[in-house]
């Protein structure tokens, strides 16, 4: 967790950032390697040859699926007195406090979620079950925060 100040929180997920980097660096290398393997003929009547523009090829494959890889890095939520600010791997949220019915991190959830007065569900990709105590800070955090916005 960043505390810039008493009254705001940033918190961003931990060891999907490990397993995201490690799996992202592991496909690059093992495509570069696959790529140096790529030479001769292309079928059993030598109808077409491997050159170097494939092997390159499959080099920039192996990068691009790493980039995806690294979009689990992608999570972030903030929050202040005035509102939360929720970046999940695909899309986010910005939510004044007073939409905002609960903060939840119920038993077997993947994630914590927002429960809005119009009954929908916001996931936090960012407060991860596998973070475990961080997560539970996270959460007790801006339970505080929603508290204190509520009773403003």
């Amino acid at each position: 967790m960043r505390v810039v100040d008493e009254k705001t929180a940033t918190y961003r997920p931990h060891k999907i950032r490990w397993v995201a980097g490690v799996a992202a660096a592991g496909v690059v290398v093992l495509f570069t390697v696959i790529s140096f393997g790529l030479h001769g003929s292309a079928g059993f009547d030598d109808s077409g040859r491997f050159e170097r523009g494939d092997q390159t090829a499959m080099i920039g494959l192996g990068i691009l699926i790493g980039l995806g890889i690294l979009t689990f890095c992608r999570p972030k939520v903030s929050a202040d007195a005035e509102g939360i600010k929720i970046r999940n791997v695909v899309g986010g949220y910005e939510l004044p406090w007073s939409v905002v019915r609960a903060v939840r991190f119920d038993r077997n959830s993947p994630w914590a979620q927002l429960d809005l007065y119009d009954e929908e569900q916001v996931s936090i990709h960012a407060l991860q079950a596998a973070d475990k105590d961080y997560a539970v800070e996270g959460v007790r955090t801006l339970r505080a925060l929603h508290k204190a916005s509520v009773n403003a």
